[in-house]
């Protein structure tokens, strides 16, 4: 309490904001405009160095629909930045003699298997939470994206043996949300306690981040909570909310910018609460940020660095003179965040978004980022500006022309008849996906498992169909391309996505769809 009096003090905060070349009245008004440029209705945005917060403020509003205004105490889900906390508690089962990096998920988790045999047997905890699985990007995330399907734990264990790999076991990093799951439960296995109680009881209480929850459904008190929004046929409106509970490990995480600083601040004081208690030793918190899994550094980058990689539940490079670097971003459906450190400087920056635009925390984080790293105005709001209009318009022209295709496909004759595609089909992991026809209607597309997932299918041309979803935000419509046998009748359909700012999430080209009536 006392430091954040003490950040109300604009001679404080002037003093604190040492050899920064951004001033509180220039980063205010940065923050302002992001707003305005990303079309993005709410930012929280907190730094702390050396040990004291100098910047904690909420901009924009929570939500479009009720109007009232972001603060720092505001709850955001932070996403992908729960993975940190999903490797931090296994560290502390490692710490504990209940559990190694190096053993075998079947240890814990028998009925654990993959599409390989070999790689079933060989794969590891520390693979689990490195993306090095071999499973492509976002590989069965539709298990739990988005929210209102039936999947369980168990379903996922049992599922991600259909999904079959991309790249050989430990060759490429491929981001995968799934892995955490399974992760959470060897957690649950060898702690005796569910991920959720394990995250609040064992590290955020200890850790002083008492406003924080594990997963949405346990926050009671939503007085000062954002909704989630996104850029919906060309204007940002409000969504609902969307997680699925069974993912918490990968993403679930309800917190604000003063509970995330107070994160930081933790981590960068090596893992020791403000009352002197070490929740790691020192062997497992250094572990963490060891690179693990190493990621291509381009001729591009902005940073000078010379490597860039995945710890265990962070990314992990070097900036400007060498700094050590740890960072995390995360986005679920109408909300992105991003989590920085650079521990050589004692420096945290945390951004909370309320829109899914990543350009937007890009905007923020750079900026601050460059100040103290004595970097000259490099005016990232343009930059990114300029790159997200460019790319908002380039994804915008690729589902016109598809659209226009797809009005002008009305006058083929060669179109397949409904008796030819109509009936369900089934994928081992994803379950039935059922596609009907009424006279009057024309086709609809429906995923049984998952119950969100539901949409016209409109015609292409002789074997091909856009699945165009009912749920505009999702801005996830794909093409359905059918294979037929000698009979003309439909047997097996893919899917692709249609443009390419279709979150990686929505894995519909990763279903086999095969005609079982």
């Amino acid at each position: 309490m006392f430091l954040r009096q003490l950040f109300t003090s604009a001679f404080i905060i002037s003093a604190l904001l040492l050899n920064a070349q951004i001033e509180e009245k220039q980063l205010d008004n940065l923050i302002q405009e992001t707003l305005t440029t990303f079309d993005v209705p709410g930012i929280s945005v907190g730094i702390i160095k050396d040990g004291e917060i100098v910047y904690s403020k909420g901009h924009g509003l929570r939500s479009l629909t009720n109007q009232k205004d972001m603060n720092d105490e505001t709850m955001v889900g932070v996403a992908s930045n729960s993975k940190g906390f999903t490797c931090f508690a296994l560290a502390m089962m490692v710490d504990e003699g209940k559990l190694n990096w190096d053993d075998k998920v079947r240890q814990h988790i028998p009925e654990f298997k993959l599409h390989d045999a070999w790689v079933t047997e060989e794969f590891t905890v520390r693979d689990l939470v490195t993306h090095r699985s071999g499973l492509g990007l976002g590989a069965g995330d539709l298990m739990f994206f988005p929210e209102g399907n039936d999947f369980t734990v168990e379903d996922v264990i049992s599922n991600v043996r259909y999904l079959e790999p991309e790249s050989s076991f430990r060759s490429e990093f491929q981001y995968n949300n799934n892995m955490y799951i399974i992760a959470g439960e060897v957690l649950k296995r060898v702690s005796g306690l569910s991920w959720e109680e394990f995250i609040e009881n064992k590290i955020m209480k200890p850790v002083g981040m008492v406003n924080s929850k594990a997963s949405y459904n346990r926050v009671s008190d939503r007085s000062n909570i954002i909704d989630a929004h996104a850029m919906t046929e060309g204007k940002v409106v409000q969504i609902p909310h969307d997680w699925s509970a069974i993912a918490n490990p990968a993403g679930g995480i309800m917190s604000n910018v003063t509970d995330m600083l107070t994160w930081a601040e933790f981590l960068m004081n090596d893992a020791v609460t403000k009352d002197g208690e070490r929740l790691l030793s020192e062997k497992q918190f250094h572990e963490l940020w060891q690179l693990q899994t190493p990621l291509r550094v381009g001729k591009e980058d902005v940073y000078n660095s010379n490597f860039r990689g995945y710890g265990l539940g962070w990314f992990v490079t070097d900036v400007k003179g060498g700094y050590k670097q740890v960072y995390h971003t995360g986005g679920l459906l109408g909300t992105v965040t991003q989590f920085t450190l650079i521990p050589d400087l004692d420096l945290g920056i945390v951004v909370l978004t309320n829109q899914m635009n990543g350009m937007a925390f890009n905007t923020v984080t750079n900026t601050i980022k460059d100040s103290y790293l004595g970097y000259e105005n490099r005016n990232w709001l343009d930059k990114y500006g300029t790159r997200n209009a460019n790319y908002i318009k380039y994804n915008d022209s690729i589902k016109a022309a598809v659209y226009t295709k797809v009005k002008d496909a009305k006058k083929l004759k060669s179109l397949p008849k409904p008796e030819q595609i109509v009936g369900t089909y089934k994928d081992d992991w994803f379950g039935d996906v059922v596609i009907t026809h009424d006279e009057k209607k024309g086709y609809t597309i429906k995923s049984k498992r998952s119950s969100r997932l539901f949409g016209e299918l409109l015609p292409l041309n002789a074997s091909t169909f856009v699945a165009k979803w009912n749920d505009r935000s999702y801005d996830a419509d794909v093409y359905v391309q059918f294979t037929f046998n000698e009979k003309a009748e439909a047997v097996s359909a893919t899917m692709k996505y249609i443009a390419p700012i279709t979150d990686f999430s929505f894995d519909f080209h990763d279903l086999e769809l095969k005609k079982i009536n």
